[in-house]
């Protein structure tokens, strides 16, 4: 008897379970990550860093490339439709914050951006995004100061240095890092005359050698150069253009930004080029730390500090292999 009453009741759970269906298992904790530019370096290791944050948690990165608005803007929606908790973006365009927030809203998707800072329509940042960002500024400084030092080792007068700024004024954080080597420059004694602008179409290593072609071209004059610019490849397409023109590296002097591998295969080379240096910026925190903050928002409603700037480390062809196991990588 009591068998049966054992069977009868384990027939009708069964059957309730049927009613009811099983509970469902959780759903897999997906979060994206969205980049403007993502067959530069930089970002391939911001990438690669936030894979990192995603095995040891456990959730699933979504990464995706985002060229222009249009492709930002199918990139959420698709992010949403994957059932995506949120994401990193560095967006094609600053600009596009009010359209970055309003998307994220209507999606119900958590955000922060990511090395650009999203403005509103005002220009001013929009405070509602979490933001991990460097200070542009200060970065750019350590370059012209980097720069100024090394003119000075050389012996090289600064009446006769050519200036090279590598322009990308329509970011601002291209355009903050410029004007901070500009002013260490000219605190170090560079003439203001000696100041070249040389603007680029994009921020990569051809626009960078076309524009600076042209700049080489309407001076002449200066028999001996730097050159900076918002990254690595800025100054790389500078220093490839000068090679063009027979500027080797004992009339031309570069320090990028970003530390990036464009920078670690010049110092690779046997024989030294002009690209002397680089401003060696973290992507392993910019990557897997605004990965990881993501996720805990999504999964702890923990929101990341809403502003977070990253510093960097001038690190040459001497000493790359200390500055970069100092920095972790």
């Amino acid at each position: 008897m009591t068998q049966r009453r054992t069977a009868l009741a384990a027939l009708i759970g069964l059957a309730l379970m049927n009613m009811m269906g099983a509970a469902p298992a959780a759903e897999p904790v997906k979060i994206g990550f969205l980049v403007k530019q993502a067959e530069e370096p930089w970002f391939q290791d911001e990438w690669r860093f936030a894979e990192q944050a995603a095995k040891e948690k456990g959730f699933t990165l979504v990464k995706i490339g985002i060229p222009n608005g249009e492709k930002m803007m199918a990139a959420i929606d698709n992010l949403a439709a994957q059932k995506v908790g949120g994401f990193v973006i560095c967006a094609p365009d600053v600009k596009l914050g009010v359209a970055v927030a309003r998307a994220a809203k209507r999606l119900n998707l958590k955000v922060m951006s990511v090395d650009d800072q999203l403005v509103d329509g005002a220009g001013k940042p929009i405070e509602s995004i979490p933001h991990m960002g460097i200070s542009a500024y200060e970065i750019g400084k350590q370059v012209g100061q980097g720069l100024a030092e090394e003119i000075k080792a050389r012996g090289w007068p600064l009446a006769e240095v050519g200036a090279l700024r590598m322009a990308f004024d329509q970011l601002p954080t291209a355009r903050e890092r410029t004007q901070g080597a500009l002013d260490a420059l000219k605190a170090a004694g560079l003439p203001v005359a000696n100041l070249i602008d040389a603007p680029q179409a994009k921020t990569d290593t051809e626009s960078s050698f076309n524009a600076a072609n042209i700049a080489f071209t309407k001076n002449a004059k200066f028999k001996r150069w730097v050159a900076f610019g918002m990254n690595d490849e800025a100054v790389l397409g500078a220093v490839r253009a000068a090679e063009g023109r027979g500027i080797k590296q004992d009339a031309m002097l570069g320090i990028g930004i970003g530390g990036s591998q464009t920078a670690l295969n010049e110092f690779s080379k046997p024989t030294p080029t002009a690209f002397f240096g680089t401003v060696l910026i973290s992507p392993k925190r910019h990557g897997y730390e605004t990965a990881l903050n993501v996720y805990k928002w999504v999964t702890e409603n923990q929101a990341p500090a809403a502003l977070t700037l990253t510093s960097g480390t001038l690190m040459t062809r001497k000493n790359q292999v200390e500055v970069r196991k100092q920095m972790g990588l």
